[in-house]
Protein backbone atom coordinates (compact mmCIF):
# COMPACT_ATOMS: atom_id res chain seq x y z
CA UNK A 1 0.00 0.00 0.00
CA UNK A 2 3.14 2.80 0.83
CA UNK A 3 4.01 1.70 -3.04
CA UNK A 4 0.93 2.78 -3.86
CA UNK A 5 0.41 5.99 -1.58
CA UNK A 6 4.18 6.75 -3.01
CA UNK A 7 2.69 6.34 -6.76
CA UNK A 8 -0.55 8.17 -6.54
CA UNK A 9 0.96 11.06 -4.33
CA UNK A 10 4.21 11.61 -6.82
CA UNK A 11 1.54 11.54 -9.88
CA UNK A 12 -1.13 13.86 -7.74
CA UNK A 13 1.48 16.18 -6.69
CA UNK A 14 3.15 16.91 -10.21
CA UNK A 15 -0.57 17.74 -11.49
CA UNK A 16 -0.23 20.95 -9.29
CA UNK A 17 3.13 21.51 -9.12
CA UNK A 18 4.57 20.35 -12.23
CA UNK A 19 8.05 20.07 -11.26
CA UNK A 20 8.83 23.42 -9.68
CA UNK A 21 10.18 23.80 -6.07
CA UNK A 22 7.15 23.46 -3.15
CA UNK A 23 6.56 27.35 -2.01
CA UNK A 24 4.50 25.88 1.32
CA UNK A 25 4.15 26.59 5.19
CA UNK A 26 6.48 24.97 7.55
CA UNK A 27 4.95 24.69 11.23
CA UNK A 28 7.28 23.75 13.86
CA UNK A 29 6.56 22.64 17.46
CA UNK A 30 8.77 21.62 19.93
CA UNK A 31 8.14 21.04 23.47
CA UNK A 32 11.28 19.89 25.88
CA UNK A 33 12.73 20.91 29.61
CA UNK A 34 14.86 19.62 31.95
CA UNK A 35 11.46 17.45 33.49
CA UNK A 36 9.64 16.85 30.00
CA UNK A 37 11.47 14.60 27.39
CA UNK A 38 11.52 16.32 23.99
CA UNK A 39 8.54 16.28 21.63
CA UNK A 40 8.95 17.69 17.84
CA UNK A 41 6.45 18.03 15.21
CA UNK A 42 6.66 19.22 12.00
CA UNK A 43 4.04 20.56 9.56
CA UNK A 44 3.47 22.02 6.12
CA UNK A 45 0.33 22.31 3.96
CA UNK A 46 -0.10 23.84 0.37
CA UNK A 47 -2.66 24.05 -1.98
CA UNK A 48 -1.94 24.22 -5.53
CA UNK A 49 -4.23 24.97 -8.47
CA UNK A 50 -4.01 23.95 -12.19
CA UNK A 51 -5.83 24.76 -15.84
CA UNK A 52 -6.57 21.69 -17.91
CA UNK A 53 -5.32 22.42 -21.64
CA UNK A 54 -5.99 18.82 -23.37
CA UNK A 55 -6.92 15.60 -22.20
CA UNK A 56 -5.78 12.25 -23.83
CA UNK A 57 -7.57 9.22 -22.28
CA UNK A 58 -5.66 6.58 -23.95
CA UNK A 59 -2.10 7.27 -23.42
CA UNK A 60 -3.72 8.50 -20.16
CA UNK A 61 -1.79 12.33 -20.27
CA UNK A 62 -3.67 15.46 -19.29
CA UNK A 63 -1.82 19.22 -19.94
CA UNK A 64 -2.28 21.29 -17.57
CA UNK A 65 -1.00 25.10 -17.34
CA UNK A 66 -0.01 26.11 -13.84
CA UNK A 67 -0.56 29.06 -11.89
CA UNK A 68 2.49 30.97 -13.38
CA UNK A 69 1.21 29.97 -17.15
CA UNK A 70 4.24 26.83 -17.02
CA UNK A 71 2.52 24.35 -19.07
CA UNK A 72 3.25 20.81 -18.15
CA UNK A 73 1.81 17.06 -19.03
CA UNK A 74 0.96 14.32 -16.31
CA UNK A 75 0.91 10.75 -16.96
CA UNK A 76 -2.39 9.98 -14.78
CA UNK A 77 -2.23 6.26 -12.80
CA UNK A 78 -4.69 3.95 -13.26
CA UNK A 79 -6.16 4.43 -10.44
CA UNK A 80 -7.59 7.77 -11.20
CA UNK A 81 -10.97 7.03 -12.13
CA UNK A 82 -13.50 8.55 -14.99
CA UNK A 83 -10.30 10.47 -16.98
CA UNK A 84 -12.39 10.45 -19.53
CA UNK A 85 -14.90 13.12 -17.89
CA UNK A 86 -11.95 15.61 -17.86
CA UNK A 87 -12.04 18.57 -19.93
CA UNK A 88 -9.98 21.51 -21.54
CA UNK A 89 -10.84 24.66 -18.66
CA UNK A 90 -11.49 22.55 -15.86
CA UNK A 91 -9.52 23.23 -13.23
CA UNK A 92 -7.58 21.15 -11.06
CA UNK A 93 -7.50 21.93 -7.32
CA UNK A 94 -4.68 19.82 -5.46
CA UNK A 95 -4.15 20.10 -1.33
CA UNK A 96 -0.98 18.38 0.07
CA UNK A 97 -0.28 17.75 4.23
CA UNK A 98 2.66 16.59 5.06
CA UNK A 99 4.05 16.22 9.10
CA UNK A 100 6.43 14.69 11.02
CA UNK A 101 6.35 14.07 14.69
CA UNK A 102 8.70 12.62 17.16
CA UNK A 103 8.02 12.30 21.23
CA UNK A 104 11.24 10.82 23.41
CA UNK A 105 10.77 8.56 25.94
CA UNK A 106 13.34 7.19 28.88
CA UNK A 107 14.03 3.63 28.47
CA UNK A 108 11.51 1.41 28.30
CA UNK A 109 9.22 3.15 28.81
CA UNK A 110 8.23 3.95 24.79
CA UNK A 111 4.80 2.05 23.21
CA UNK A 112 6.90 -0.17 20.71
CA UNK A 113 4.30 0.25 18.07
CA UNK A 114 5.58 -0.61 13.88
CA UNK A 115 2.81 0.22 12.32
CA UNK A 116 1.37 2.16 9.34
CA UNK A 117 -2.26 2.41 7.53
CA UNK A 118 -3.53 3.79 3.88
CA UNK A 119 -6.52 4.96 2.64
CA UNK A 120 -8.33 5.99 -0.49
CA UNK A 121 -11.14 7.34 -2.01
CA UNK A 122 -11.93 8.09 -5.22
CA UNK A 123 -14.47 9.66 -7.50
CA UNK A 124 -18.21 8.39 -8.25
CA UNK A 125 -18.84 6.52 -11.53
CA UNK A 126 -19.82 9.98 -13.92
CA UNK A 127 -18.07 12.22 -12.10
CA UNK A 128 -14.94 14.43 -12.40
CA UNK A 129 -12.16 12.79 -11.74
CA UNK A 130 -10.63 13.36 -8.08
CA UNK A 131 -9.79 11.47 -4.95
CA UNK A 132 -7.95 11.68 -1.27
CA UNK A 133 -5.17 9.37 -0.26
CA UNK A 134 -3.78 9.62 3.33
CA UNK A 135 -1.35 7.09 4.68
CA UNK A 136 0.50 7.66 8.15
CA UNK A 137 3.56 5.06 9.15
CA UNK A 138 4.71 5.13 13.00
CA UNK A 139 7.74 3.47 14.77
CA UNK A 140 9.74 3.27 17.95
CA UNK A 141 13.35 3.61 17.79
CA UNK A 142 16.19 3.59 19.99
CA UNK A 143 18.82 6.88 20.18
CA UNK A 144 22.13 4.29 19.77
CA UNK A 145 24.66 7.84 19.90
CA UNK A 146 24.43 11.58 20.36
CA UNK A 147 26.18 14.10 18.36
CA UNK A 148 26.18 17.56 20.21
CA UNK A 149 28.46 18.94 17.24
CA UNK A 150 26.85 18.15 14.22
CA UNK A 151 23.98 18.21 15.66
CA UNK A 152 22.78 15.18 15.35
CA UNK A 153 21.62 11.29 16.63
CA UNK A 154 21.78 8.05 15.46
CA UNK A 155 18.39 6.19 15.90
CA UNK A 156 18.35 1.98 15.51
CA UNK A 157 14.80 1.12 14.51
CA UNK A 158 12.95 -2.27 15.53
CA UNK A 159 13.91 -4.16 12.39
CA UNK A 160 17.73 -2.92 13.33
CA UNK A 161 18.27 -0.44 10.85
CA UNK A 162 20.42 2.63 11.48
CA UNK A 163 19.77 6.04 10.50
CA UNK A 164 21.40 9.48 11.37
CA UNK A 165 18.81 12.45 11.84
CA UNK A 166 20.12 16.06 12.27
CA UNK A 167 18.88 17.83 15.00
CA UNK A 168 17.44 21.21 14.05
CA UNK A 169 17.23 22.62 17.66
CA UNK A 170 20.03 21.60 19.78
CA UNK A 171 18.62 22.44 22.94
CA UNK A 172 16.03 19.61 22.86
CA UNK A 173 19.22 17.47 22.94
CA UNK A 174 19.51 18.94 26.88
CA UNK A 175 17.72 16.00 28.14
CA UNK A 176 18.33 12.98 26.20
CA UNK A 177 20.30 10.40 26.22
CA UNK A 178 21.96 7.37 24.85
CA UNK A 179 19.22 4.55 25.12
CA UNK A 180 16.12 7.24 25.06
CA UNK A 181 13.46 5.63 22.62
CA UNK A 182 11.91 7.91 20.48
CA UNK A 183 7.99 7.36 18.81
CA UNK A 184 8.33 8.84 15.55
CA UNK A 185 4.92 9.07 13.00
CA UNK A 186 4.66 10.02 9.81
CA UNK A 187 1.49 11.49 8.32
CA UNK A 188 0.91 12.26 4.53
CA UNK A 189 -2.25 12.70 2.86
CA UNK A 190 -3.50 14.14 -0.54
CA UNK A 191 -6.72 15.61 -2.02
CA UNK A 192 -7.37 16.29 -5.63
CA UNK A 193 -10.96 18.01 -6.55
CA UNK A 194 -12.02 19.18 -10.41
CA UNK A 195 -14.17 22.00 -11.05
CA UNK A 196 -15.90 21.96 -14.43
CA UNK A 197 -14.71 24.75 -17.28
CA UNK A 198 -16.59 28.29 -16.64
Amino acid sequence: MKKLAVVLTTALLAISVGGAAFADLNIHKSVSSEDVKPYVKKERFLTRTATVEAVDVEHRVVTLKGEQGKIFDVRVVPEAKNLAQLKKGDMVTLKYYEAVSAQVYKAGEAPKITEATAAMETAKAGAKPGGKLAYQATTTATIEAIDVKKPAVTLKTADGKTLAVKVQRPKLLANVKVGDEVVITYTEAVAISVTKAK
